[in-house]
């Protein structure tokens, strides 16, 4: 999935998949939904979740499942 809004900044890049984190104020947000996703894709399928996020151009989720 690809998207053209926020970009993710670099000096977070390296926390997203982190349960708990999460950018939004209290109240708003847990950070248990990229963790979530990536133990389920990485964990339970043996796949790989990746980000890529290029400043001022988009944020990319990539999902790769093996066969």
């Amino acid at each position: 999935m690809k998207d053209n809004g926020t970009v993710i900044p670099e000096s977070i890049k390296s926390k997203i998949f982190q349960l708990f984190f999460t950018t939004k104020s209290t109240g708003e947000g847990t950070g248990l939904g990229l963790s979530l996703s990536y133990d389920i894709i990485t964990k339970g399928h043996g796949g790989e979740l990746k980000m890529e996020s290029m400043e001022g151009e988009h944020s990319e989720f990539v999902i790769l499942l093996p066969v």
